[in-house]
């Protein structure tokens, strides 16, 4: 019973703006400017039987994905790197503001011109989520408990043990938030990136020509395939971060109990 009252609790917004945006398409009165939902699932539904469809979105995930994991690895590694040499989190810390105030767009041209149009996409997804990352686990280090870090230097703990014991559990909540807020982020900028750049065979691509064709149908499904692929790929990487954390925490649990 909980259950479905959550589920409806879920649905009820979701169905709610689906009926506003039938109402204001009905209003305009013209697909050409403005798609109902109907159409718009007519086109995608169209495009679902296509190969080109599965080829696009695959290189646009490829894309996205992979510009998000360098700038994971980097991020933490730098923010590791920054948390232990002030020296070198003063000299990092404009570098990250620049870049985060700077326009995607300029982002764009000047990659075209250096690399090409292929690689764009996975760099400025790059370059929009490592500041994402290292302001989050920046703040997150410097929230360590100070008392807490001398309780593990008197007892001697290893460095393992207080990676586990002290690190982990204060930084892994602003490395999901880094995680929440780097998926719609790289989305955004990835599929920006894909149609000032289009590269052959992309989401980005597709809804670039779909605009020089006047196809407002086909540009609506292809954004509303964006939109499900960002929320199904934030979904599970939370739900694995989540897990992760939930594994780790039963041993402490267990080891409590017990004494």
């Amino acid at each position: 019973m909980r259950a479905s009252k959550t589920f409806l609790r879920r649905l009820f917004p979701i169905l709610f703006w689906i009926a506003v945006w039938g109402f204001a398409a009905w209003r305009v009165g013209n697909t050409l400017l403005f798609p109902d939902p109907l159409s718009v699932l007519r086109a995608l539904w169209q495009l679902l039987q296509t190969e080109g469809f599965y080829r696009a979105t695959w290189l646009s995930l490829w894309n996205v994905i992979s510009g998000i994991l360098l700038a994971m690895l980097l991020g933490m590694g730098l923010a590791v790197l920054t948390y232990r040499i002030p020296f070198l989190h003063d000299l990092t810390l404009p570098m990250m503001t620049v870049v985060k105030a700077t326009p995607v767009a300029s982002f764009i041209v000047l990659l075209l011109i250096w690399i090409g149009s292929s690689k764009v996409p996975t760099v400025i997804t790059f370059l929009i989520i490592l500041p994402v990352v290292w302001t989050n686990l920046d703040e997150g280090l410097k929230r360590q408990d100070k008392q807490l870090a001398e309780v593990a230097w008197v007892y001697r703990f290893s460095r393992l043990q207080k990676l586990r014991l002290l690190t982990v559990p204060t930084v892994m909540p602003y490395f999901l938030s880094a995680c929440r807020t780097s998926m719609g982020l790289a989305w955004k900028a990835g599929i920006a990136a894909e149609i000032i750049a289009m590269p052959p065979d992309t989401v980005g691509t597709m809804i670039g020509q779909a605009r020089q064709y006047l196809n407002t149908e086909e540009m609506f499904a292809w954004t509303l395939t964006v939109i499900i692929l960002s929320l199904v790929l934030e979904f599970c990487t939370v739900a694995l971060l989540n897990r992760l954390e939930r594994k780790k925490r039963d041993p402490e649990r267990k080891e409590k109990t017990r004494c």
